[in-house]
């Protein structure tokens, strides 16, 4: 049990760290382009990456405990 979650933790931290690097990336081409739509959607995938690293980063002390 301990190693499904910490390799689901591992998983989901990189897939997030993965979709925030993504997300800055169209956000900052939105922002050089005048793009506010893909201002907005990179936003939301930096956010949406943020959240999967922190539940992997809990998932992981989960397993730690």
């Amino acid at each position: 049990m301990s190693d499904d979650l910490t390799r689901d933790g591992l998983k989901n931290k990189g897939k997030g760290v993965t979709d925030e690097v993504k997300g800055r990336v169209r956000n900052t081409v939105g922002g050089i382009t005048g793009d506010s739509s893909e201002q907005i959607k990179g936003k939301a995938k930096d956010l949406e990456g943020n959240v999967q690293r922190k539940i992997g980063e809990a998932e992981e002390d989960a397993d730690n405990t």
